[in-house]
């Protein structure tokens, strides 16, 4: 196998994730902003005993992102799943941000998604497989959340296009859709939620589903 790249691999779901393929065998890559958050998560995945690569990236630097996607498949070959989890949660009224301000958090919330599927996409399409994953959220837009709902409504967008796109050729593209603030020890708990990354990777074509909802 392949294995798994996931972008904006943090302590939270990210981790969680990240562990979870591993579990099954899956090589991964680890993208994260910072040397330590890369390494700690592959530390995780490393003591399951399987292979892992730190990589450090910022999400709205493309060529940073792009040569990190690339050293990953240097190393393990074209990915069978790579998986968005980077974004910028805040809270924010109308009025708060500045257009700079929505620009950055549209950056890290939807174009480093477009960055990462434009990158990859494309070759699962050509092999004919592949899983394209983001976390979602803000299943019901709110006014004290503009910029994080504007983009995660940015990204359900994406994925109808990618899946207009290149479902037919065989890509699964999903969104895992989390209604709440992810916590350890509540129905939230991203070990829970990264067992839904696995379970849309693992579907059958004809049963695909393109968004799960979680919520508390």
């Amino acid at each position: 196998m392949a294995g798994a790249i996931i972008v904006g691999a943090g302590p939270g779901i990210g981790r969680s994730v990240a562990v979870r393929f591993a579990r099954e065998g899956l090589p991964v890559a680890v993208v994260a902003r910072t040397d330590r958050t890369a390494g700690d998560v592959a530390g995780a995945v490393h003591e399951i005993g399987v292979p892992a690569i730190p990589l450090t990236a910022d999400a709205t630097d493309e060529t940073a992102l792009r040569s990190a996607l690339d050293a990953a498949r240097q190393n393990h070959g074209d990915p069978d799943v790579v998986v968005y989890n980077a974004a910028l949660i805040q809270p924010d009224a109308l009025g708060d941000l500045t257009a700079r301000g929505h620009l950055d958090a549209w950056a890290v919330n939807v174009v480093g998604a477009i960055t990462t599927a434009a990158h990859v996409v494309p070759s699962m399409a050509e092999r004919g497989s592949g899983t394209f994953i983001v976390t979602g959220g803000m299943p019901a837009p709110k006014p004290e959340y503009v910029s994080l709902s504007l983009g995660k409504a940015g990204l359900r967008t994406l994925l109808a296009m990618l899946d207009a796109a290149y479902g037919t050729a065989g890509v699964h593209v999903a969104t895992v859709t989390v209604d709440g603030p992810v916590a350890r020890g509540t129905t939230l708990d991203p070990d829970t939620i990264a067992e839904q990354y696995w379970r849309l990777h693992t579907q059958p074509a004809h049963a695909w589903q393109h968004e799960v909802t979680l919520a508390p």
